[in-house]
């Protein structure tokens, strides 16, 4: 990737291994990796350097992924950075408010990491 930018992509999660798993993924692709572990250091991060896509897990302590991404959705620095839940919510529900929020994608945990990268690329390509 010599002269390429690098996509960057923020990575928030409380669970440190699956933010470790995903780190290693998405570097490897190519992409600039940074990581946050709760709602309100993920914001901080993103207002600081603004990421091209956030990987937002719902379920945090404190402040979790629904209220960052609406943050995000009324500040107009972020309103139009790329968001892609992963949740062990599965349920209808749960996707709907997604979707109604305008999110890229939602992932359920347990997920393969590889097939992540894939499917962000083409969910990327498609916007």
């Amino acid at each position: 990737m010599s002269d390429e930018v690098k996509p960057r992509i923020l990575i928030v999660d409380d669970d440190p291994v699956i933010v470790r798993l995903l780190q290693v993924n998405f570097r490897l692709d190519g992409y600039e990796v940074e990581t946050a572990a709760r709602g309100d250091e993920a914001l901080a991060k993103m207002r600081g350097r603004r990421p091209d896509v956030v990987l937002l897990d719902v379920m945090m302590p404190g402040l979790d992924g629904w209220g960052v991404c609406a943050r995000m959705k009324q500040d107009p620095n972020l309103a139009g950075v790329a968001v892609v839940f992963l949740s062990a919510r599965a349920q209808d529900e749960d996707r709907e408010r997604g979707e109604a929020l305008g999110v890229l994608g939602y992932v359920t945990k347990p997920f393969d990491p590889a097939q992540l990268v894939v499917d962000l690329r083409r969910w990327l390509s498609e916007r």
